[in-house]
């Protein structure tokens, strides 16, 4: 049934068009009275879907009076007005919900404030004994602001930018690092300091003095990851409580590489090491398959931990998909009831569907108490 509730049912605007098409020949043939039947397959009814829908020259069916001949409208017994007029009801309505679901802060700048303006401020953030490097994107106002701290993938040439830039105008701090060993962080490259270095960045937006001078306020943070940072994002957010809510991204399965021949997981890893220091495929390949079993996710601790915090479960048509359903069914099962899952057919990268991105996790965020 399609309906506001379940926008995916929804045939796509092409596919009501020749739907209506459709609708208005068959109105045609059935239609007893001669001079309804002209007015069923009128060439302005073939051309009603090219008109927008947010029209305001009709306040009953916007945009579709000047469409249609008055008198299919108002023809009761017509078939056309039986089969049709609903099905672009349901289309204006949908429609119209869908584009209210984009949040203004994909299109909108926020308001300035001259005395606590938006920015940019680079980060030195401590892990082990190094400081690796890390991004600020603060909005506008005095604060503080809740905060998202996003987590890159391996290698991490998709870092999501522009989804911090449009967290930062929806009213949040944004926070993007690197892990010790890449993209110019000190160190060597590792995946289980990777785990180390999130616990880190959370370490340093709550001390007192950072929280303050960044405006961060501590009790509203939450975590998001793409790809091998949804790894370590749930990871992270399995044992820190304190979190307000999590966000997975095409979540890598790093815990799964023990089930991968060595040959093809270094192949793998050849693939996606650019930036990064310290390391050769082959010794990339060797630490996940080391630390298979502790890497994993349904482990009984990291599930009970995933119980009780909101999680936003994004997957792709990547072949990663049934990894990050399994967590959820695993966290549900356990009496998990904070799930959000939305599947996108998309790649990896979400290299198409990046407004929908950005504007899913806003709503969701804006949803977190």
């Amino acid at each position: 049934m399609i309906s506001t509730r379940n926008l995916a049912e929804l045939p796509e605007p092409e596919a009501l068009k020749k739907l209506a098409s459709a609708l208005a020949m068959l109105d045609a043939i059935i239609e007893r009275e001669w001079e309804y039947r002209y007015y069923s397959y009128n060439g302005k009814v073939l051309g009603i879907m090219h008109r927008k829908l947010n029209a305001q020259n009709s306040p009953g069916l916007p945009g579709y009076d000047s469409a249609f001949p008055k008198n299919i409208l108002r023809k009761r017994s017509s078939p056309l007005r039986r089969f049709l007029v609903p099905i672009l009801f349901a289309f204006a309505s949908v429609s119209s919900s869908s584009a209210q679901s984009v949040p203004s802060a994909i299109y909108t700048d926020p308001p300035t404030d001259k005395d606590h303006p938006a920015g940019m401020t680079v980060l030195h953030i401590p892990t082990h004994g190094f400081l690796i490097n890390g991004l600020l994107y603060s909005p506008p106002g005095s604060g503080p602001h809740p905060t998202l701290v996003i987590c890159h993938g391996l290698p991490g040439n998709e870092k999501n930018l522009d989804l911090a830039q449009a967290v930062r105008r929806a009213g949040w701090n944004a926070i993007t690092f690197n892990y010790r060993g890449s993209w110019g962080s000190p160190g060597q490259f590792r995946f289980t300091q990777n785990l180390e270095d999130t616990d880190a960045v959370l370490a340093y937006l709550r001390t007192p003095e950072v929280a303050i001078k960044l405006a961060v306020d501590t009790k509203r943070i939450a975590i998001a990851g793409h790809s091998m940072g949804g790894w370590a994002a749930a990871h992270t957010a399995s044992h820190d409580p304190a979190l307000i809510g999590l966000i997975l991204i095409s979540m890598g399965r790093m815990g799964g590489a023990g089930e991968i021949p060595r040959q093809k997981l270094v192949e793998l890893m050849a693939g996606n090491m650019e930036t990064l220091a310290g390391v050769t495929a082959e010794s990339m390949a060797d630490e996940v398959l080391a630390h298979a079993q502790e890497f994993r996710l349904d482990s009984e601790r990291v599930v009970a931990g995933l119980r009780q915090i909101p999680l936003l479960a994004l997957t792709s048509d990547d072949g990663l998909a049934p990894h990050t359903e399994a967590l959820v069914r695993a966290i549900e099962s356990q009496g998990g009831k904070k799930v959000k899952s939305i599947h996108a057919a998309t790649d990896h990268g979400w290299s198409d569907k990046r407004i929908f991105l950005e504007s899913t996790i806003i709503s969701w965020l804006s949803e977190l108490r």
